[in-house]
């Protein structure tokens, strides 16, 4: 019988993905509102074919978002630190200054359960594992967009130790779609 391949958030404090050198630097401060600006700020320098309509913008958008919003607690006097970089693929790093994704093994085990469900066709179940709601989740929280972002993120998806900091790739086949 098949077994399914669970996919799942992992943390490495030593992974590749957290090497800086030569990437883009930008820090701004935990302003919700100005999420889709800088966004747009990191993004205007991106080579077309890496766009894909709009999909990079939705991820960046939601790495940020998740920085602001759960890491930051919008608060504007903390800082969110973005490192990007466009060579022959897309890479992000960001950073908040808050206590980390610590709902990150629950959010894991969700997700594997999740995945189990699907793969035994089991849809009753797997309706019942729609979204992922944490003890600081609101209305508008699901955990829909780390689900997106395991998909999305084709060359991995990276927290460090602390769980304050992502690192995320996505490759393209010979630098383009």
């Amino acid at each position: 019988m098949n077994q399914p391949i669970i996919r799942k958030l992992l943390v490495d404090d030593r992974n590749e993905l957290f090497d800086a050198q030569g990437m883009r630097f930008m820090e701004v401060p935990s302003h919700f509102g100005k999420i889709r600006e800088y966004t747009r700020q990191v993004l205007s320098d991106c080579p077309e074919h890496f766009l894909e309509g709009n999909l990079l913008e939705q991820q960046l958008s939601e790495l940020i978002k998740n920085g602001i919003k759960h890491g930051n607690a919008c608060n504007p006097d903390k800082k969110l630190r973005i490192w990007y970089d466009f060579r022959k693929r897309v890479r992000f790093i960001v950073e908040d200054e808050g206590a980390g994704f610590v709902q990150l093994d629950d959010w894991n085990d969700f997700f594997a359960r999740r995945q189990l469900a699907l793969f035994n066709q089991d849809f009753d179940k797997f309706l019942r594992f729609a979204s992922y709601r944490g003890p600081g989740s609101d209305e508008n929280d699901g955990g829909n967009s780390l689900i997106a972002a395991l998909e999305y993120w084709n060359g991995g998806m990276i927290y460090n130790r602390r769980k304050n900091k992502v690192g995320v790739v996505r490759w393209y086949m010979n630098g383009s779609l």
